[in-house]
């Protein structure tokens, strides 16, 4: 179990609990708090004992479904299938003020997971105004499948991140599911004095810990593609054939694979480029997967890295956070393949303006990130103003969905990197 020593929370924080007297040692979601219930594309009220979120007239997601109801025993269930995030939210009451809850405090409640085999789930907490913190609980969460009610208790440091202000937290607390499952939880309650029973992450050090990636989603084929990486690794050597150029990084580099598929057997593949791209990967689902062999057997003359878009969209982290991840991934390119250069991009725009919150937080991330290259061995790279319109908006033909590349896209990207590669690779 992580715990965060008094030393490690900046001064005011550890002083705080004892200089400011809490309205009481407990705060509960029993009574006088609103339950949202939430789909991706609806949202409802459990005003009674049942509710099933209402669909819109042309639903994105036809098959999802969501549901809650209050049972006898205190306990609320959320019923989803085929659900991209699923929610029970409590929200509606007067703001709580959990900040002398931080330092000591737990968020406490009763679950009883029935159904998990095929879903997620995660916890978050509010920070104040158009903030929030979650913990991820699907493996942990899975493991208590059919255990019946077990008794969770986080520490609030779980969700405290440097700077956060919880004297005014508007949606205290979220219970998340994701694809199919069954889940009761009984109203959560926070304590200033508590004792954790449930492990977390710690934040300081999450982008930069190996870790299979943790999403209901990609479980099922997450695994398998490495292993089928390793194996497309294996076919190149195995045939005599030189792999010169890697690709390393999340869903856009894995889109070379369909959406780019055009541009990369123009422009890569008569270098047996290899591309090792994982929809959803953090900064240390990559690490794990160079730790565990994926940049292994070969001896590629140049290495791309594309990575820490998703620690932004999952957690907002820090870009100093961000930044060590994508050092440590790296580090590690460079432990197992010395003899590559390596070509550094920056994060790619994302939202459809530019003062939109998740394009700012990558720009922050983006002026780090030239401190890791030398211009040498490790060039850093930003194509941003080839893939944006004049005035700094994304346009669909290039971004549909504001994140990911359509084919001119990646016809765009393979354009823009071909002059520098190019130059490393030709004999």
């Amino acid at each position: 179990m992580h715990r965060f020593l008094c030393a490690s929370v900046s001064l005011w924080l550890c002083c705080l609990g004892a200089a400011r007297a809490a309205p009481s040692q407990t705060a509960d979601l029993s009574r006088g708090w609103q339950i949202a219930v939430t789909d991706f594309e609806g949202e409802t009220a459990l005003t009674g004992d049942r509710v099933t979120v209402p669909k819109p007239a042309q639903p994105r997601v036809p098959a999802s479904r969501v549901a809650a109801s209050r049972g006898d025993d205190g306990l609320l269930t959320l019923q989803f299938s085929n659900s991209w995030i699923a929610q029970l939210r409590w929200q509606g009451g007067p703001p709580l003020d959990l900040q002398a809850y931080v330092p000591r405090g737990t968020v406490e409640f009763d679950l009883d997971v029935v159904d998990l085999a095929r879903g997620g789930m995660k916890f978050k907490l509010g920070c104040g105004t158009d903030c929030e913190r979650k913990v991820p609980f699907l493996f942990a969460g899975r493991a208590l499948a059919g255990q019946g009610r077990q008794h969770v208790s986080l520490a609030l440091k779980c969700f405290w991140r440097e700077g956060d202000d919880f004297r005014a937290v508007p949606v205290p607390f979220t219970l998340e599911g994701t694809g199919s499952g069954e889940i009761r939880i009984s109203p959560p309650a926070f304590k200033r004095i508590g004792t954790p029973n449930t492990a977390c992450p710690d934040y300081r050090t999450q982008s930069v810990t190996p870790e299979p990636l943790q999403e209901s989603w990609a479980v099922e084929w997450w695994g398998p593609r490495h292993e089928a990486k390793l194996a497309e690794i294996r076919a190149h050597r195995e045939a005599g054939r030189q792999v010169q150029l890697v690709f390393l990084g999340d869903s856009i580099t894995q889109g070379w694979e369909k959406e780019g598929q055009a541009a990369w057997h123009e422009q890569f593949a008569p270098y047996n480029a290899v591309a090792l791209g994982f929809g959803g990967d953090r900064t240390e689902n990559l690490l794990w997967r160079l730790q565990h062999g994926e940049l292994d057997g070969m001896a590629p003359r140049a290495v791309v890295l594309l990575i820490g878009t998703n620690n932004t969209g999952e957690r907002l982290e820090d870009p100093a956070l961000t930044v060590a991840g994508i050092r440590a991934n790296l580090d590690e390119i460079r432990r197992r393949q010395p003899q590559a250069k390596v070509l550094l991009l920056a994060l790619l725009p994302r939202d459809e303006k530019p003062d939109g919150l998740l394009r700012r937080h990558n720009a922050k991330i983006n002026a780090l990130l030239p401190t890791l290259a030398d211009g040498r061995q490790v060039v850093f790279l930003d194509i941003g103003s080839t893939l944006t319109n004049p005035d700094g908006t994304l346009s669909r033909d290039i971004l549909p969905d504001w994140l990911h590349l359509s084919p001119k896209g990646y016809d765009l990207w393979a354009r823009s990197l071909a002059p520098l590669l190019t130059s490393w690779l030709t004999p």
